[in-house]
């Protein structure tokens, strides 16, 4: 196994590296940074000493070696808007992001999971029928719409929530939270919801399709011969193959919620990093931009790298091939 972690660890480092490349040239060239930064009444001598301050006027690979060095001793620089260092920035907002992101996560795969798992065993039921209609409106209305009309409904018609931010918030040393106040968890079920409703039924369709396949398989088919319950059959053996492949996708899916929430973030106001990525691109804040699709690109990697030993640890063909693959060598 330990070779197996070696070879994806090093895709990984080459994966993430491209990616900083790729993210560094996109936004090099997204608007002038030093024309954000100061008024009209600055002078071009001004502006171009700005400009050789910031090293925007070293050769593009000198200045992405620099940002690469950076990087690796924690340094992201500092934004061209705010003035502030950029890891401040992101590890001041990153806890919201990540608060709301494992809330709809833990909300689609709670809902997702079972709906998906009796809509296969029921499929003619009325209330597999609603949860198909449910998915796929969850599937076809846009994320900001349905942000909005939650909005309207509980917010304004109802007054039941709040339209807008995080509520109050507890410090736990760096880290803040809205889960121990009243006003954070109202603050959450809304944008949490509009998150997680394209997640779960993305889930519950996956689940569903793969259990309707296992049901159909050889061994289901021996199970029942042996006199097995439908019980023990559905949960014992069905499920327990059904939710290998959901484990990786769902894996990725916690990946594209983090990275992916900008919408949501921007609909309620949400003061997390998704929210300062759509303020970094209004004012051409390249060092912000970099730093958030680094970090995105780390997120992806380092859950599809769990995922994959995981997958290896459960699924014994994985290890078979790995093993023929070095006798074969």
């Amino acid at each position: 196994m330990m070779n197996y972690f070696l070879r994806r660890l090093l895709q990984s480092a080459i994966v993430l590296l491209a990616v900083a490349m790729l993210a560094f040239l996109m936004f090099r060239y997204i608007g002038d940074p030093v024309a954000q930064m100061v008024g009209q009444e600055t002078t071009l001598a001004e502006r171009a000493a700005l400009r050789q301050q910031l090293g925007l006027t070293d050769p593009v690979p000198v200045q992405f070696a620099r940002f690469v060095l950076q990087v690796l001793q924690g340094n992201f620089g500092i934004s061209y808007q705010m003035g502030q260092p950029v890891g401040s920035l992101l590890a001041e907002r990153l806890p919201a992001t990540l608060e709301l992101s494992v809330m709809a996560f833990l909300f689609a795969a709670v809902a997702g999971i079972p709906m998906g798992i009796y809509t296969a065993l029921y499929p003619t039921r009325w209330l597999s029928r609603v949860f198909l209609v449910v998915s796929l409106a969850g599937i076809s209305l846009p994320t900001f719409f349905i942000g909005i009309m939650l909005i309207l409904l509980f917010g304004v018609e109802l007054a039941w929530l709040p339209t807008f931010g995080r509520g109050e918030t507890v410090h736990l040393g760096w880290w803040t939270t809205g889960l121990l106040t009243l006003s954070g968890w109202k603050s959450i079920l809304m944008p949490a919801f509009t998150l997680a409703l394209f997640q779960l039924t993305f889930i519950m369709r996956l689940v569903r399709s793969e259990m309707i396949d296992v049901l159909r398989a050889d061994f289901i088919k021996f199970a029942r011969a042996r006199g097995l319950s439908e019980r023990s059959i559905n949960f014992g053996h069905a499920l327990k193959n059904t939710l290998v492949p959901v484990m990786t996708v769902a894996g990725m899916q916690l990946g594209s919620i983090i990275a992916f929430g900008i919408i949501t973030e921007s609909v309620f106001q949400w003061p997390g990093v998704g929210l300062l990525f759509l303020q970094s691109i209004s004012t051409a804040d390249i060092p912000v931009m970099s730093t958030y699709l680094l970090m995105v690109a780390l997120i992806f990697i380092v859950i599809n790298l769990t995922v994959d030993l995981l997958y290896y640890a459960v699924d014994p063909r994985l290890r078979a091939d790995n093993a023929g693959g070095r006798a074969s060598s």
